[in-house]
């Protein structure tokens, strides 16, 4: 009841009807699982920088619903945010301005489900551009996969401490970690660890 009421004060704060999309009802088997690369982990002060998302259908990656993306900063990307996401300047140069490229993801997620690994920081990324921008939040249902892990380790170990690093996680599942980290394949990744705990009963 206070999700509803909670979407439809949502909906009631959009500035512009030709997202109104957002708010469709989604009845398909399709969820959107994405990650940003950022100049920092601050949503009030940083920038997203990269989006990488992939569209999964049942317990398939459809990889030709694959999507990324750069967006251009309004400023220079430090040392440390480089050695994090290896995005230099030179790769931004040409990127798409923020909202241009945004409104791309937006078109590309429709209403489907949002999931990700610590989905809470990359939909407040993106609400740092929509909110003042649209008046909205992200409307979408957001399915964060450490919380399923947890959910499914905690029955093996009750009381436990659950290590829920993306590494180990990859480890535990026996996913290939694919190395090199960018945003699509950190949202690969995180597909193939959401189709593994959505199918898998019981953890070993």
């Amino acid at each position: 009841m206070f999700n509803g009421l909670k979407q439809k004060l949502n909906r009631k704060r959009l500035k512009d009807d030709t997202y109104a999309f957002l708010f469709d009802d989604y009845e398909g088997d399709e969820v959107v699982v994405y990650d940003t690369e950022t100049s920092g982990l601050n949503p009030k002060k940083d920038e997203i920088l990269s989006i990488g998302a992939v569209v999964v259908r049942g317990n398939t990656i459809v990889t030709s619903k694959t999507f990324e993306l750069f967006l251009k900063p309004s400023q220079q990307i430090s040392k440390k945010s480089i050695e994090i996401h290896h995005i230099r300047p030179c790769d931004v140069e040409s990127a798409l301005d923020p909202y241009e490229g945004i409104d791309a993801f937006l078109r590309f997620i429709g209403s489907r489900p949002l999931v990700g690994y610590y989905l809470e920081f990359d939909v407040a990324m993106i609400n740092k551009y929509i909110k003042p921008w649209l008046g909205i939040t992200l409307p979408n249902r957001q399915i964060e996969v450490s919380a399923l892990y947890y959910n499914k380790k905690i029955e093996l170990i009750p009381q436990g401490n659950i290590d829920l690093r993306f590494d180990t996680i990859l480890y535990d599942l026996q996913i290939p970690n694919m190395g090199q980290h960018n945003a699509v394949n950190d949202a690969i990744m995180t597909a193939m660890i959401y189709i593994k705990l959505l199918h898998t009963k019981r953890l070993t």
